[in-house]
């Protein structure tokens, strides 16, 4: 592993010899750069399967899972959409418990009740029941049995419903008899509850439409600011960077921005670190002590060690102790601040380096951060580069070299500037403290930081070289340069794919608590753009409510606690629109309410 990543600076990028980057050995990347068009949207390869669900396709998305379930187990759909509710639409979990403990106890766990013949002789309409709830008795049909065989009134049944939706729990009510799991038939709430709550009755069929999102972990709201209103599904592995179709890259683990190398937990202890340390918490610990009695900050602001705090406490600037009646302005017994304390001096250099640390790392990531930003604006300049060079007679005019350069630049000055939060976390003492001996510590942290640093020079030389005044330029003078940033992004993408497998296997891999530090994969190509899913799914009947109507998802107020409320909370209701079709995912659901 040494003998690939540690090499010299001319072993990763050399214009002129051909035993490392010859012309003929870049025929196949320079095919492949050239190839590939960054002005171009960027299709996922075949096998892709991560997708955005908008509010025409989320039908659709649901009828995809429901049509399994009811294929193979020949089930109705409110009873194959309890099934997945209760296994939060994991196809494939439900598919292993069924093979694995069998049908009876899929479906006994889930609460479904499904009713091969109806035992006995139907009631006559002329007949009376009494209901075990209000103890009255009412005739047969003002009654309703549900699969499980329990029979109450349908005034009991309609308040049990409302109460249950207005709770937040209308994904699974379950029946009113004492000890009964079963779930409530969704055609019996919505046709009782719609005869004196229509409003109810269109809520319950979006807390339905809804959970396919709510419930799904393979499925999350694309936490752009305004909201978008679309949501991503993936069909593999939760730790993944996505590009949702309104442009914004976010890691589906955390919904946070994309971060990787940084592991989900690394980057939320980052992100917090810079907010709480800023440049004003720095300045205050380095220039101010606290006062012994309201521990505010006190500044120095005289020649004379005796300071008084606004509070009216007076402490010694030397120790930080109170003054007292032996240690007062006019004299101090006893004084013994000048004397050295290997304790109190240890924590105060320790907090000194503590701070130092923090701050090398946070320069270098900011410092690139900076970076990508200034170099986002090159584009527009390259192209007037590249605009005024296709207009001269040359025999080179094909200058997509230069925009996939560009591109090449972005992605791995962005694996650089979060390579510097890695590193802080994974060589420092708060999350690794016990995982490595001093000695392996420093051996992975040089073998990590000599990577770095190669990946940060081949990243510097492309930026110059992308920043070159080609269109000034003779033709061999282009031509010069065109293989020198060919050949510095086949080295940057080769580096960044070297960095992230040192990464998984030889840092993370060698620890015991890595395990919950999962990062998402490299991609060469960049963060994975996902496609939209089609909407055209329309041959299996799903309810959309009691008038055929508009459906708009939201959360009542007391939906925080509940078993089908245990979703992330980072996933937010959106609201019906005020056209008739579709509901709109973007806005909070008081709105809704008070609409």
């Amino acid at each position: 592993m040494e003998d690939d990543c540690l090499g010299s600076d001319e072993e990763f990028y050399t214009s002129d010899q051909e035993d490392d980057y010859s012309i003929e050995g870049l025929e196949e990347s320079i095919d492949g750069l050239e190839n590939d068009d960054s002005d171009t949207p960027w299709i996922p390869p075949k096998g892709t399967t991560t997708k955005v669900i908008t509010k025409e396709s989320l039908l659709a998305a649901q009828k995809e899972d429901l049509r399994r379930v009811m294929d193979l187990l020949f089930l109705r759909e409110h009873h194959a959409r309890t099934l997945l509710i209760h296994h939060r639409w994991d196809v494939e979990k439900l598919f292993a418990v069924l093979v694995e403990k069998g049908r009876a106890f899929l479906f006994a766990e889930a609460g479904v009740s499904v009713v091969e013949h109806q035992d006995g002789e139907p009631l006559l309409p002329s007949s009376t029941i009494m209901c075990a709830i209000c103890i009255e008795d009412v005739p047969s049909n003002e009654a309703t049995k549900m699969d499980c065989g329990h029979c109450f009134c349908n005034g009991c049944w309609t308040e049990h419903f409302v109460v249950k939706i207005n709770d937040g729990q209308s994904k699974r009510i379950r029946c009113m008899a004492h000890k009964c799991n079963a779930i409530c038939d969704e055609a019996v709430v919505r046709n009782l509850v719609s005869k004196s709550h229509p409003n109810l009755a269109e809520k319950f069929d979006r807390f339905l439409l809804e959970s396919y999102i709510e419930d799904n972990k393979r499925v999350k709201w694309c936490p752009s600011t305004p909201h978008c209103g679309n949501a991503i599904r993936v069909e593999d592995d939760e730790f993944c960077e996505i590009e949702c179709s309104c442009g914004l890259q976010f890691c589906f683990r955390c919904s946070l921005q994309a971060h990787s190398p940084c592991s989900c937990l690394m980057w939320e202890l980052w992100a917090k670190k810079c907010r709480d340390e800023s440049e004003t918490v720095n300045w205050i610990t380095v220039h101010t002590k606290p006062c012994p009695k309201c521990h505010k900050p006190v500044e120095k602001n005289g020649g004379c060690n005796l300071v008084s705090c606004i509070c009216g406490q007076a402490f010694c600037w030397l120790c930080g102790g109170a003054t007292g009646r032996d240690h007062t302005w006019s004299s101090i017994a006893g004084h013994s601040c000048g004397r050295y304390k290997e304790d109190k001096e240890k924590n105060a250099e320790r907090a000194k380096r503590d701070l130092y640390r923090y701050m090398h790392y946070h320069n270098r990531y900011k410092a690139h951060t900076d970076s990508i930003k200034l170099e986002s604006k090159l584009k527009e300049t390259i192209q007037e580069k590249v605009s005024i060079s296709e207009l001269r007679e040359s025999k080179n005019r094909d200058f997509s070299w230069v925009t996939n350069g560009l591109s090449r630049l972005f992605r791995s000055r962005r694996v650089l500037s979060y390579s510097y939060p890695f590193a802080f976390y994974m060589f420092g003492e708060e999350l690794f403290k016990d995982q490595m001996t001093k000695e392996e510590r420093e051996i992975k942290q040089n073998l990590f930081e000599d990577q770095q640093q190669q990946l940060e020079e081949n990243v510097e030389k492309l930026s110059k070289f992308l920043e070159e005044p080609f269109d000034n330029y003779d033709e061999d003078k282009v031509m010069e340069v065109r293989m020198q940033v060919i050949n510095l992004s086949v080295v940057t993408d080769k580096l960044c794919q070297k960095m992230y497998d040192c990464i998984e296997n030889d840092l993370l891999g060698s620890v015991q608590l890595g395990i919950h530090h999962n990062i998402a994969p490299y991609r060469s190509k960049g963060i994975e753009k996902a496609s939209e899913l089609s909407a055209s799914d329309k041959d299996l009947p799903l309810h959309c409510g009691t008038n055929g109507g508009s459906m708009e998802p939201e959360h009542p107020s007391g939906s925080g606690s509940s078993f089908e409320s245990g979703c992330s909370s980072r996933k937010r209701a959106r609201k019906e629109g005020s056209g008739g079709g579709f509901f709109d995912l973007n806005l909070p659901a008081e709105v809704v309410d008070r609409n």
